[in-house]
């Protein structure tokens, strides 16, 4: 055998060795009796200055103390006691926590306090009906029922903008009474119905996310959180003492937490947002010092030990403790002040009977005796406390008995006497913590979320409102859906019961639409039936109309709609439903550039019988509708043919002549009262102030053309045989004619030559100058002188010969050539 056989055979041999050996060890330790492992409780103050950490197990007397474990900021990660530095502030915790792990094993979770920095309280009643003996869980129950009553308040008090962005981080229960009888608890006790008064303490959901935040950043859950004066008024003050008026003031760095007792419970909490920071940036400002540097040295110099320092100048100092303290003495005195106002203000005008300091800020020098000359406390009634016995908790180490471990021991006290702890949901993937106080239904999770389901809930469509024939009726809208519970995917109620890191979706419901409303929906509809008109068959439905506008039965309508109905049965509105109008057609026109309307009245029957328009009408009635012959001007404007026109006779034929009172035109061309007037036609239609048609208005008419000047011509004018001037009137009737008679050179005397209507029986007439006046036949004779009337008559006369073409003209030619002695001339 070589030396490699030899070697993998010791090798094998080792390793049956090792398994066998290991076996042995595992069969004793399973003979051996399993130790029970104890329940081990995280407590941890996360301050502005420092961050303790404190382990404790339940032991059957109390709480024993394990481990404890305290590191300071590095910087200021923390003001005023909230986080401003998460990671920061996390790896504080985290060095904590790994410390404290070596010596105890695996830590998960952490009961926690917070700084009462935007502190708000509430004090509210809770009722419960009871029946047989009262067992914690129902107190409990009555707790968080006066707690959520508190919430409500503060969310209705306006105090705040938001209230789901507030956290109740805290509570104590000022009394009990069963059926009116006070009592310190209700536990085993019977009644019927319980009462508890709670005051609840509520801070911004920043402050509690953010340490949130700091614990998950370490692997931490959040096992417990309460304030930090609960914290410490459980350690200092018992039950059995708060029957005194007492003053808990827990002096951190950033801020000063107050918590007074009175009547046997806690009656107020409180926060004054200066503290132990304050003093040490006093001393960072009087010496020119960091602020590390400065804290370090409030500390020595609060022990009464000189010190040595260099400033930001490089300057070296060596003070006593005196010299360090006493610049900054009133800022001592300005936090005292501060603090005792507080205490003012919460509790009344009574003046406390003893106030406890605790903290890291409680042993600044002559805090407490400020706070005793402010408040008027004999000596030694303010004191700084330090926690050497603590009920329920085994022993105190050493480094635990300060004033600054008073809230740690606090947390760790609260943390082992309640199940009180946050229990972590997420709704519409918004997180949320709830206080675990009973078991949480949905309905807890939407009420601390701040979300009124009623809300979510579809709202009912608008409804449509109609006026049917004079009535209002009213259609409603559909309702809306109802919001839909979701938890972890599956459908809820809100009495489904919510668990840690549990999902709830809300799915708002849908809001209901507006009804879609026809004629046919709120109408009955009356059957049609059939009618002739003019021989033609037509059918013949209801009316209707929606605002005044003819409407189909089909047609959607909308809210505020006026509907009216009608059945058609009367003559008039059968005819305006075949659009063949009742009262006849409508002829518009203008008349004089004023609109104006003629209507053309129809002939109607009804079975060969005239009607009226409001006869019943009847399946298979026989309808003539028969139009009137398209109208005249004469019927439009109500003028006479008399009115309008004259009748005369010239050249032996009958003319029908324009009356000079009565003007008449249709689309500017002249008109009769027989011109056919279609619609739109513009008419013109115009009375003269003259009384009668003159001559000269006849002979324009008739188309009267005289003789040319180079005729040597003259003429004379008859009606009715009898010689008339151009002026004369002429009437309805009357025979007018011209008599042309030659011109004598010789003597300047007029031969008649003829006559247009032979009438030489007819005594003589002179002839006419241009001006239509008589020429003189005796030489040397004058007309008599014209009057002034004359003369505008004479001048009117001539204007109507020169409106006849040519007439003039021959009359002056004919007057020149004869060179009269009778003319003007």
């Amino acid at each position: 055998m070589d030396d490699t056989d030899s070697g993998d055979t010791a090798k094998k041999t080792r390793k049956a060795r090792g398994k066998a050996a290991k076996k042995r060890v595992a069969k004793k330790k399973a003979a051996e009796p399993r130790k029970e492992r104890k329940e081990r409780i995280f407590a941890l103050d996360i301050g502005t200055r420092s961050v303790i950490g404190i382990v404790a197990e339940k032991e059957a007397n109390g709480l024993k103390i394990v481990a404890t474990e305290r590191q300071e900021h590095k910087t200021r990660a923390m003001l005023d006691g909230q986080i401003h530095d998460v990671p920061q502030v996390a790896a504080i915790i985290d060095n904590v926590k790994k410390a404290l792990v070596k010596r105890t094993g695996a830590l998960k979770s952490a009961a926690v306090a917070a700084a009462g920095r935007a502190l708000y309280t509430m004090t509210a009643d809770a009722d419960m009906e009871v029946n047989g003996i009262i067992t914690p869980e129902q107190e409990r129950s009555l707790d968080f029922a006066g707690v959520q009553a508190a919430q409500a308040k503060l969310a209705a008090s306006k105090t705040i903008d938001d209230p789901t962005k507030y956290y109740c981080v805290g509570y104590s229960t000022i009394k009990y009474t069963l059926d009116g009888i006070q009592l310190k608890t209700l536990v085993g006790q019977r009644g019927r119905v319980a009462n508890a008064t709670v005051i609840a303490t509520f801070l911004p959901r920043q402050v509690i996310d953010s340490m949130h935040s700091a614990l998950q950043a370490t692997k931490l859950d959040m096992r417990a959180l309460t304030l930090e004066p609960i914290a410490a008024i459980n350690v200092l003050i018992p039950p059995t003492m708060r029957h005194l008026n007492l003053v808990l003031v827990d002096i951190g760095a950033g801020t000063s937490d107050v918590a007074i007792t009175k009547n046997g419970s806690v009656i107020a909490y409180g926060m004054v947002p200066q503290a132990g920071d304050e003093i040490t940036e006093a001393i960072s400002q009087r010496f020119l010092l960091d602020f590390n540097v400065a804290e370090n040295l409030k500390r020595e110099a609060a022990h009464g030990k000189d010190v040595h320092f260099t400033d930001i100048l490089g300057a070296e100092y060596d003070l006593t403790a005196k010299d360090v303290l006493e610049p900054v003495l009133p800022n001592i005195r300005s936090l005292a002040e501060a603090i005792s106002k507080q205490i003012i203000e919460l509790n009344g005008s009574d003046q406390p009977q003893a106030v406890i300091l605790v903290g890291g800020g409680a042993l600044t020098p002559h805090l407490a005796d400020y706070v005793g000359e402010v408040l008027g406390l004999a000596p030694g009634r303010v004191a700084v406390r330090h926690p050497e016995k603590i009920d329920g908790i085994v022993e105190i180490p050493e480094e635990l008995r300060l004033p600054d471990a008073v809230t740690p021991l606090g947390i760790l006290k609260v943390a082992a006497l309640t199940s009180l702890h946050f229990l972590r949901i997420f709704v519409n993937d918004d997180e949320y913590s709830l206080f675990n106080f009973r078991e949480l239904t949905v309905s807890d999770a939407l009420l601390n979320a701040g979300i009124q389901l009623k809300k979510m809930n579809g709202r009912p469509g608008l409804g449509v409102m109609l006026t049917i024939n004079g009535e209002n009726k009213f259609i409603p809208g559909t309702m809306g859906t109802m919001a839909q519970l979701n938890l972890d995917g599956r459908p809820a109620t809100l009495d489904t019961v919510v668990t840690e890191n549990c999902r709830i979706e809300i799915i708002p419901g849908q809001d209901g639409t507006q009804p879609e409303v026809t004629i046919n929906d709120v109408l009955e509809i009356p059957p049609s039936y059939t009618v002739y008109i003019n021989g033609e068959e037509r059918n013949i439905a209801a009316q209707f109309t929606i605002n005044g506008q003819p409407a189909e039965p089909g047609q959607i309508l909308r809210d505020g709609d006026v509907v009216t109905s009608n059945d058609t049965r009367l003559l008039g509105e059968v005819l305006n439903s075949l659009n063949m109008p009742p009262m006849g057609r409508k002829i518009k026109y203008t008349l004089n550039g004023k609109e104006a309307q003629f209507t053309v009245s129809p002939t109607i029957l009804l079975n060969d019988n005239p009607a009226t328009l409001s006869t019943e009408v009847h399946e298979n009635d026989y309808i003539e509708y028969i139009e009137s012959e398209e109208p005249k001007l004469g019927n439009v404007l109500n003028v006479s043919e008399l009115d309008a026109t004259l009748v005369i006779y010239y050249e032996g034929q009958e003319h029908k002549i324009p009356s000079a009172t009565v003007s008449l035109e249709v689309n500017g061309h002249p008109a009769s009262t027989g011109t056919i007037i279609d619609d739109g036609a513009e008419v013109r239609y115009m009375k003269s102030l003259r009384a009668t048609t003159t001559i000269s208005d006849a002979l324009l008419a008739v188309g009267f053309q005289p003789p040319a000047a180079s005729s040597r011509k003259t003429f004379t004018l008859l009606v009715n045989k009898q010689p008339v001037n151009f002026t004369d009137p002429i009437k309805n009737g009357d025979t007018l004619e011209v008599i042309i008679s030659d011109i004598d050179s010789n003597n300047g005397s007029f031969i008649t030559s003829g006559s247009m209507n032979k009438a030489s029986d007819a005594p003589a007439k002179p002839a006419l100058d241009a001006s239509g006046m008589p020429v003189s036949p005796t030489a040397g004779s004058f007309t008599s002188p014209l009057t002034e009337a004359a003369k505008r008559d004479r001048e009117k006369l001539a204007d109507k010969i020169n409106s006849i073409p040519g007439l003039s003209a021959a009359l002056n030619s004919s007057r020149n050539s004869t060179k009269s002695p009778f003319t003007d001339d």
